[in-house]
Protein backbone atom coordinates (compact mmCIF):
# COMPACT_ATOMS: atom_id res chain seq x y z
CA UNK A 1 0.00 0.00 0.00
CA UNK A 2 2.57 2.29 0.73
CA UNK A 3 4.66 1.74 -2.06
CA UNK A 4 1.16 2.38 -4.15
CA UNK A 5 0.92 6.16 -2.96
CA UNK A 6 4.79 6.87 -3.11
CA UNK A 7 5.32 6.71 0.59
CA UNK A 8 9.23 5.58 1.14
CA UNK A 9 9.55 5.82 5.21
CA UNK A 10 7.58 2.46 6.58
CA UNK A 11 7.17 4.55 9.91
CA UNK A 12 4.73 6.68 8.06
CA UNK A 13 1.85 4.02 8.22
CA UNK A 14 2.33 4.17 12.00
CA UNK A 15 2.29 7.84 11.64
CA UNK A 16 -1.27 7.41 9.95
CA UNK A 17 -2.67 5.04 13.10
CA UNK A 18 -1.64 8.06 15.27
CA UNK A 19 -3.37 10.65 13.61
CA UNK A 20 -6.51 8.18 12.99
CA UNK A 21 -6.29 8.00 16.98
CA UNK A 22 -5.77 11.67 17.30
CA UNK A 23 -9.43 12.13 15.45
CA UNK A 24 -10.68 9.62 18.03
CA UNK A 25 -9.31 11.47 21.17
CA UNK A 26 -10.41 14.73 19.64
CA UNK A 27 -13.91 13.93 18.93
CA UNK A 28 -14.98 11.44 22.12
CA UNK A 29 -16.14 13.46 24.62
CA UNK A 30 -18.15 16.26 22.33
CA UNK A 31 -19.40 13.32 20.58
CA UNK A 32 -21.11 11.72 23.51
CA UNK A 33 -22.41 15.01 24.22
CA UNK A 34 -24.08 15.23 21.49
CA UNK A 35 -25.47 11.82 21.64
CA UNK A 36 -26.78 13.24 25.10
CA UNK A 37 -28.04 16.22 23.78
CA UNK A 38 -29.90 14.33 20.18
CA UNK A 39 -30.84 10.70 20.31
CA UNK A 40 -29.17 7.49 19.55
CA UNK A 41 -31.23 6.37 17.09
CA UNK A 42 -30.00 9.52 15.03
CA UNK A 43 -26.79 10.21 15.90
CA UNK A 44 -25.23 6.32 15.71
CA UNK A 45 -26.37 5.35 12.34
CA UNK A 46 -25.05 8.96 10.76
CA UNK A 47 -21.62 8.32 12.45
CA UNK A 48 -21.64 4.78 11.35
CA UNK A 49 -22.47 6.07 7.23
CA UNK A 50 -19.69 8.54 8.10
CA UNK A 51 -17.31 6.14 8.52
CA UNK A 52 -18.12 4.01 5.96
CA UNK A 53 -18.31 7.09 3.22
CA UNK A 54 -14.80 7.92 4.79
CA UNK A 55 -13.16 4.21 4.21
CA UNK A 56 -14.75 3.74 0.67
CA UNK A 57 -12.82 6.80 -0.60
CA UNK A 58 -9.04 5.71 1.21
CA UNK A 59 -9.23 3.04 -1.28
CA UNK A 60 -9.14 5.91 -4.11
CA UNK A 61 -6.13 7.71 -2.16
CA UNK A 62 -3.07 8.24 -4.04
CA UNK A 63 -0.47 10.62 -1.69
CA UNK A 64 0.50 10.75 1.73
CA UNK A 65 -1.40 14.10 2.44
CA UNK A 66 -4.65 12.09 1.29
CA UNK A 67 -3.82 8.72 3.10
CA UNK A 68 -3.10 10.75 6.12
CA UNK A 69 -6.15 12.83 5.82
CA UNK A 70 -8.38 10.10 5.42
CA UNK A 71 -7.35 8.53 8.79
CA UNK A 72 -7.70 11.07 10.75
CA UNK A 73 -11.34 11.39 9.93
CA UNK A 74 -11.45 7.92 10.12
CA UNK A 75 -11.12 8.28 13.50
CA UNK A 76 -13.23 11.27 14.05
CA UNK A 77 -16.19 9.20 12.44
CA UNK A 78 -15.58 6.36 14.55
CA UNK A 79 -14.98 8.67 18.04
CA UNK A 80 -18.35 8.40 19.10
CA UNK A 81 -19.32 4.64 18.13
CA UNK A 82 -18.28 2.85 21.10
CA UNK A 83 -18.98 4.63 23.73
CA UNK A 84 -22.06 5.71 22.44
CA UNK A 85 -23.03 2.05 22.00
CA UNK A 86 -22.18 1.39 25.78
CA UNK A 87 -24.18 4.70 27.23
CA UNK A 88 -27.14 3.03 25.26
CA UNK A 89 -26.36 0.02 26.68
CA UNK A 90 -26.69 1.68 30.26
CA UNK A 91 -30.25 2.70 29.41
CA UNK A 92 -31.65 -0.51 28.72
CA UNK A 93 -30.21 -3.03 31.46
CA UNK A 94 -30.32 -2.51 34.80
CA UNK A 95 -26.30 -1.98 36.69
CA UNK A 96 -25.41 -5.74 37.24
CA UNK A 97 -26.88 -6.57 33.49
CA UNK A 98 -24.85 -4.14 31.28
CA UNK A 99 -20.99 -5.59 31.61
CA UNK A 100 -22.60 -8.75 29.76
CA UNK A 101 -23.85 -6.63 27.04
CA UNK A 102 -20.61 -5.00 26.82
CA UNK A 103 -18.65 -8.15 26.41
CA UNK A 104 -20.48 -9.53 23.90
CA UNK A 105 -20.37 -6.13 22.08
CA UNK A 106 -16.36 -6.03 22.64
CA UNK A 107 -16.37 -9.71 21.57
CA UNK A 108 -17.66 -8.77 18.78
CA UNK A 109 -14.29 -6.79 18.01
CA UNK A 110 -12.64 -10.34 18.38
CA UNK A 111 -14.87 -11.95 16.20
CA UNK A 112 -14.06 -9.10 13.83
CA UNK A 113 -10.55 -9.41 14.34
CA UNK A 114 -10.57 -13.01 13.41
CA UNK A 115 -12.77 -13.03 10.49
CA UNK A 116 -10.73 -9.71 8.83
CA UNK A 117 -7.90 -11.58 8.95
CA UNK A 118 -9.79 -14.40 6.45
CA UNK A 119 -11.40 -11.15 4.74
CA UNK A 120 -7.43 -9.71 3.99
CA UNK A 121 -6.76 -13.09 2.61
CA UNK A 122 -9.30 -13.04 0.81
CA UNK A 123 -9.65 -9.50 -0.92
CA UNK A 124 -6.07 -10.26 -1.59
CA UNK A 125 -6.76 -11.94 -4.42
CA UNK A 126 -8.49 -9.15 -5.81
CA UNK A 127 -5.18 -7.76 -6.92
CA UNK A 128 -5.78 -5.38 -10.24
CA UNK A 129 -9.44 -5.51 -10.22
CA UNK A 130 -11.14 -2.34 -11.94
CA UNK A 131 -7.51 -1.11 -11.85
CA UNK A 132 -7.15 -1.38 -8.08
CA UNK A 133 -4.89 -2.89 -6.50
CA UNK A 134 -5.71 -5.27 -3.39
CA UNK A 135 -5.53 -3.39 -0.43
CA UNK A 136 -8.02 -0.61 -1.72
CA UNK A 137 -10.68 -3.19 -2.74
CA UNK A 138 -10.57 -3.86 1.29
CA UNK A 139 -11.22 -0.37 2.44
CA UNK A 140 -13.83 -0.17 -0.71
CA UNK A 141 -15.68 -3.20 0.09
CA UNK A 142 -15.75 -2.96 3.97
CA UNK A 143 -16.58 0.93 3.61
CA UNK A 144 -19.70 0.39 1.39
CA UNK A 145 -20.59 -2.14 3.43
CA UNK A 146 -20.67 -0.04 6.05
CA UNK A 147 -22.41 2.67 4.94
CA UNK A 148 -24.84 -0.39 3.95
CA UNK A 149 -25.44 -1.01 7.67
CA UNK A 150 -25.54 2.66 8.99
CA UNK A 151 -29.00 3.60 6.49
CA UNK A 152 -30.55 0.39 7.96
CA UNK A 153 -29.59 1.03 11.38
CA UNK A 154 -32.01 4.29 10.99
CA UNK A 155 -34.50 1.41 11.43
CA UNK A 156 -33.84 -1.01 14.06
CA UNK A 157 -31.00 1.58 16.36
CA UNK A 158 -33.37 2.03 19.25
CA UNK A 159 -33.63 5.57 20.90
CA UNK A 160 -33.99 6.16 24.27
CA UNK A 161 -36.24 4.12 26.45
CA UNK A 162 -39.24 6.64 27.71
CA UNK A 163 -39.29 6.87 23.50
CA UNK A 164 -39.01 3.34 22.36
CA UNK A 165 -41.17 2.47 19.63
CA UNK A 166 -40.44 -1.16 19.55
CA UNK A 167 -41.67 -1.51 22.84
CA UNK A 168 -45.55 -2.25 23.71
CA UNK A 169 -46.94 0.29 26.01
CA UNK A 170 -47.01 -2.41 28.37
CA UNK A 171 -43.41 -3.99 27.76
CA UNK A 172 -42.35 0.00 28.10
CA UNK A 173 -44.42 0.12 31.68
CA UNK A 174 -42.26 -3.40 32.91
CA UNK A 175 -38.89 -2.45 31.28
CA UNK A 176 -39.33 1.25 33.27
CA UNK A 177 -40.35 -0.23 36.04
CA UNK A 178 -37.20 -2.54 36.56
CA UNK A 179 -34.64 0.28 35.62
CA UNK A 180 -36.50 2.79 37.96
CA UNK A 181 -35.74 0.40 41.01
CA UNK A 182 -32.03 0.15 39.75
CA UNK A 183 -30.68 3.75 39.11
CA UNK A 184 -31.42 6.58 36.52
CA UNK A 185 -32.15 4.92 33.13
CA UNK A 186 -35.73 5.26 33.93
CA UNK A 187 -35.76 9.40 34.28
CA UNK A 188 -36.36 11.54 31.51
CA UNK A 189 -33.43 13.58 32.55
CA UNK A 190 -32.39 16.48 30.18
CA UNK A 191 -28.57 17.73 29.04
CA UNK A 192 -26.82 19.02 31.72
CA UNK A 193 -23.35 21.19 31.24
CA UNK A 194 -22.99 20.34 35.28
CA UNK A 195 -23.35 16.89 34.29
CA UNK A 196 -20.08 17.61 31.86
CA UNK A 197 -18.30 19.05 34.76
CA UNK A 198 -19.33 16.19 37.41
CA UNK A 199 -17.67 13.89 35.23
CA UNK A 200 -14.46 15.75 34.52
CA UNK A 201 -14.21 16.38 38.26
CA UNK A 202 -14.91 13.13 39.71
CA UNK A 203 -11.91 11.20 40.35
CA UNK A 204 -12.99 7.85 39.69
CA UNK A 205 -13.95 8.75 35.93
CA UNK A 206 -10.49 10.19 35.83
CA UNK A 207 -9.55 6.72 37.69
CA UNK A 208 -11.57 4.50 34.70
CA UNK A 209 -9.35 6.74 31.99
CA UNK A 210 -6.69 5.70 33.61
CA UNK A 211 -7.57 1.85 33.78
CA UNK A 212 -7.92 1.52 29.95
CA UNK A 213 -5.25 4.01 29.43
CA UNK A 214 -3.02 1.44 30.98
CA UNK A 215 -4.54 -1.41 28.74
CA UNK A 216 -5.24 0.57 25.53
CA UNK A 217 -1.69 0.36 24.59
CA UNK A 218 -1.36 -3.40 24.49
CA UNK A 219 -4.86 -3.80 23.09
CA UNK A 220 -4.09 -1.33 20.27
CA UNK A 221 -0.68 -2.72 19.18
CA UNK A 222 -2.09 -6.20 19.42
CA UNK A 223 -4.79 -5.75 16.97
CA UNK A 224 -3.12 -3.55 14.68
CA UNK A 225 -0.09 -5.35 14.53
CA UNK A 226 -0.58 -8.87 15.23
CA UNK A 227 -0.63 -10.16 11.56
CA UNK A 228 2.88 -8.12 11.82
CA UNK A 229 4.19 -10.22 14.88
CA UNK A 230 2.96 -13.09 14.02
CA UNK A 231 4.54 -12.78 10.54
CA UNK A 232 7.76 -12.36 12.40
CA UNK A 233 7.95 -16.05 13.55
CA UNK A 234 8.95 -16.51 9.85
CA UNK A 235 5.39 -17.28 8.25
CA UNK A 236 4.41 -15.20 5.32
CA UNK A 237 2.47 -12.42 4.75
CA UNK A 238 -0.66 -14.71 4.66
CA UNK A 239 -0.42 -17.45 6.75
CA UNK A 240 -0.05 -15.11 9.21
CA UNK A 241 -3.47 -13.85 8.21
CA UNK A 242 -4.86 -17.02 8.79
CA UNK A 243 -3.04 -17.45 11.79
CA UNK A 244 -4.92 -14.48 13.77
CA UNK A 245 -8.17 -16.30 13.53
CA UNK A 246 -7.71 -18.85 16.38
CA UNK A 247 -5.86 -16.18 18.88
CA UNK A 248 -9.14 -13.55 18.34
CA UNK A 249 -11.30 -16.97 18.54
CA UNK A 250 -9.79 -17.95 22.00
CA UNK A 251 -10.17 -14.48 23.16
CA UNK A 252 -13.57 -14.47 22.35
CA UNK A 253 -14.38 -17.62 24.53
CA UNK A 254 -12.56 -15.83 27.60
CA UNK A 255 -14.12 -12.82 27.24
CA UNK A 256 -17.35 -14.76 27.53
CA UNK A 257 -15.91 -16.68 30.60
CA UNK A 258 -14.48 -13.63 32.06
CA UNK A 259 -18.46 -11.91 31.55
CA UNK A 260 -19.73 -14.79 33.56
CA UNK A 261 -17.37 -15.19 36.28
CA UNK A 262 -17.32 -11.76 37.35
CA UNK A 263 -21.11 -12.11 37.57
CA UNK A 264 -20.84 -14.90 39.87
CA UNK A 265 -18.71 -13.65 41.91
CA UNK A 266 -20.21 -9.98 41.68
CA UNK A 267 -16.49 -8.42 40.86
CA UNK A 268 -14.85 -6.62 37.92
CA UNK A 269 -11.56 -5.26 39.30
CA UNK A 270 -10.31 -8.75 40.06
CA UNK A 271 -11.08 -10.50 37.04
CA UNK A 272 -9.60 -7.07 35.13
CA UNK A 273 -6.33 -7.97 36.87
CA UNK A 274 -6.52 -11.58 36.11
CA UNK A 275 -6.81 -10.87 32.99
CA UNK A 276 -3.96 -8.31 32.95
CA UNK A 277 -1.52 -11.17 34.20
CA UNK A 278 -2.71 -13.41 31.78
CA UNK A 279 -0.86 -11.20 28.61
CA UNK A 280 2.32 -10.56 31.11
CA UNK A 281 2.62 -14.32 31.20
CA UNK A 282 2.24 -14.30 27.13
CA UNK A 283 4.74 -11.49 26.41
CA UNK A 284 7.36 -13.08 28.93
CA UNK A 285 6.99 -16.01 27.13
CA UNK A 286 7.37 -13.84 23.43
CA UNK A 287 10.59 -12.17 25.13
CA UNK A 288 12.06 -15.32 26.85
CA UNK A 289 11.43 -18.22 24.10
CA UNK A 290 12.59 -18.52 20.56
CA UNK A 291 10.55 -21.15 18.48
CA UNK A 292 7.71 -19.76 16.65
CA UNK A 293 5.70 -22.43 18.31
CA UNK A 294 6.29 -21.19 21.64
CA UNK A 295 6.01 -17.35 20.56
CA UNK A 296 3.15 -18.46 18.81
CA UNK A 297 1.85 -19.59 22.65
CA UNK A 298 2.55 -16.37 23.97
CA UNK A 299 0.85 -14.30 21.07
CA UNK A 300 -2.68 -16.29 22.53
CA UNK A 301 -2.05 -15.43 26.19
CA UNK A 302 -1.40 -12.03 25.35
CA UNK A 303 -4.23 -11.40 23.20
CA UNK A 304 -6.55 -13.24 25.31
CA UNK A 305 -5.62 -11.46 28.44
CA UNK A 306 -5.89 -8.13 27.07
CA UNK A 307 -9.20 -8.53 24.92
CA UNK A 308 -10.53 -9.99 28.37
CA UNK A 309 -9.76 -7.23 30.65
CA UNK A 310 -10.67 -4.52 28.08
CA UNK A 311 -14.07 -6.09 28.18
CA UNK A 312 -14.61 -5.64 31.46
CA UNK A 313 -13.07 -2.12 32.06
CA UNK A 314 -14.89 -0.64 28.88
CA UNK A 315 -17.83 -1.42 31.04
CA UNK A 316 -17.03 -0.51 34.37
CA UNK A 317 -18.22 3.63 34.23
CA UNK A 318 -21.34 2.53 32.79
CA UNK A 319 -22.16 0.40 35.82
CA UNK A 320 -20.72 3.19 38.56
CA UNK A 321 -21.08 6.39 37.58
CA UNK A 322 -24.77 8.44 37.44
CA UNK A 323 -26.80 10.42 37.15
CA UNK A 324 -27.37 10.16 32.37
CA UNK A 325 -24.91 13.42 31.58
CA UNK A 326 -22.37 12.71 34.47
CA UNK A 327 -22.32 8.77 32.97
CA UNK A 328 -22.42 9.56 28.87
CA UNK A 329 -19.41 12.13 29.55
CA UNK A 330 -17.53 9.28 31.53
CA UNK A 331 -17.77 6.64 28.72
CA UNK A 332 -16.08 9.54 26.48
CA UNK A 333 -13.56 10.56 28.90
CA UNK A 334 -12.65 6.92 29.29
CA UNK A 335 -12.21 6.25 25.80
CA UNK A 336 -10.46 9.96 25.45
CA UNK A 337 -7.83 9.59 27.70
CA UNK A 338 -7.63 5.52 27.17
CA UNK A 339 -6.81 6.26 23.18
CA UNK A 340 -3.51 8.36 23.99
CA UNK A 341 -2.16 4.64 25.22
CA UNK A 342 -3.44 3.69 21.38
CA UNK A 343 -1.28 6.45 20.07
CA UNK A 344 1.53 5.73 22.05
CA UNK A 345 1.30 1.85 21.27
CA UNK A 346 1.05 2.62 17.46
CA UNK A 347 4.19 5.23 17.47
CA UNK A 348 6.12 2.49 19.50
CA UNK A 349 5.59 -0.48 17.27
CA UNK A 350 7.19 1.13 14.75
CA UNK A 351 10.29 -0.19 12.42
CA UNK A 352 12.99 1.02 13.96
CA UNK A 353 12.45 -0.97 17.21
CA UNK A 354 11.26 -4.35 15.63
CA UNK A 355 15.06 -6.07 16.32
CA UNK A 356 15.20 -8.89 18.55
CA UNK A 357 11.15 -9.87 17.75
CA UNK A 358 10.02 -6.24 18.87
CA UNK A 359 11.96 -6.70 22.14
CA UNK A 360 11.74 -3.42 23.76
CA UNK A 361 7.91 -2.57 22.31
CA UNK A 362 6.74 -5.78 24.31
CA UNK A 363 8.60 -4.89 27.52
CA UNK A 364 7.04 -1.50 27.04
CA UNK A 365 3.89 -3.34 26.74
CA UNK A 366 4.60 -5.04 29.89
CA UNK A 367 4.44 -1.79 31.88
CA UNK A 368 1.55 -0.55 30.92
CA UNK A 369 -0.33 -3.56 31.67
CA UNK A 370 1.19 -3.43 35.31
CA UNK A 371 0.19 0.07 35.62
CA UNK A 372 -3.46 -0.26 34.33
CA UNK A 373 -3.53 -3.75 36.36
CA UNK A 374 -2.54 -1.54 39.71
CA UNK A 375 -5.22 1.18 38.82
CA UNK A 376 -7.91 -1.32 38.59
CA UNK A 377 -6.49 -2.84 41.84
CA UNK A 378 -7.15 0.76 43.44
CA UNK A 379 -10.13 1.06 41.89
CA UNK A 380 -11.59 -1.90 43.65
CA UNK A 381 -9.97 -1.08 46.92
CA UNK A 382 -11.00 2.33 46.98
CA UNK A 383 -14.99 2.01 46.15
CA UNK A 384 -14.96 -1.33 48.59
CA UNK A 385 -13.93 0.41 51.32
CA UNK A 386 -16.41 3.73 50.02
CA UNK A 387 -19.15 0.93 50.04
CA UNK A 388 -18.32 -0.09 54.03
CA UNK A 389 -18.65 3.51 54.71
CA UNK A 390 -21.59 4.60 53.21
CA UNK A 391 -22.82 1.42 54.42
CA UNK A 392 -22.35 2.26 57.83
CA UNK A 393 -23.74 6.02 57.21
CA UNK A 394 -26.85 4.39 56.10
CA UNK A 395 -27.39 2.09 58.88
CA UNK A 396 -26.80 4.66 61.45
CA UNK A 397 -29.36 7.30 59.64
CA UNK A 398 -32.78 8.09 60.67
CA UNK A 399 -35.84 7.88 57.88
CA UNK A 400 -35.65 11.51 57.99
CA UNK A 401 -32.23 11.95 57.98
CA UNK A 402 -32.53 9.09 54.77
CA UNK A 403 -35.52 11.18 53.57
CA UNK A 404 -33.70 14.34 53.12
CA UNK A 405 -30.50 13.04 50.99
CA UNK A 406 -33.08 12.29 48.27
CA UNK A 407 -34.81 15.42 48.07
CA UNK A 408 -34.01 18.48 46.01
CA UNK A 409 -34.99 17.81 43.10
CA UNK A 410 -31.75 16.82 40.70
CA UNK A 411 -30.80 13.11 41.29
CA UNK A 412 -27.06 12.93 43.52
CA UNK A 413 -26.45 9.71 41.46
CA UNK A 414 -23.13 8.02 42.83
CA UNK A 415 -22.71 10.78 45.59
CA UNK A 416 -25.90 9.52 47.19
CA UNK A 417 -24.76 7.60 50.53
CA UNK A 418 -27.22 5.06 49.55
CA UNK A 419 -25.65 4.32 46.66
CA UNK A 420 -23.64 1.05 46.35
CA UNK A 421 -20.31 0.80 43.96
CA UNK A 422 -20.07 -2.81 41.27
CA UNK A 423 -16.38 -3.68 42.77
Amino acid sequence: MLTDINITDPSSYNTSLALYFLGYVLFEVPANIVLKKLDPQKWLPILTIAWGITATFQGFVSSESGFFAARFFMGVAEAGLFPGCIFVFSMYFKRNERHWRVAVFFGGAAVAGAFGGVLAWAIGHMEHVGSRPNWAWIFILEGILTVLVGISAFFWVPGYPLDAKFLTDREKMILLDRLAKDGDSADKEPFSWDGVWAAFKDPLVIAYALLFHGFAFPLYSLSLFLPTIISGLGYASWQAQILTVPTYSSALLLILIFAYTSHKTKTRGLWIIAGGGIAIIGYIVLLTTSTAGQRYVGVFFCVMGIYSSNALLLSWPSENVSPQTKRAVASGIQIFIGDIGAIAGVLVYRPSLSTHFYRTPHLISIGYTVFGCLVALVLWWHMGRENYRRAGLQAAATTSDAEQVTTGGERMGDMHPAYVYQV
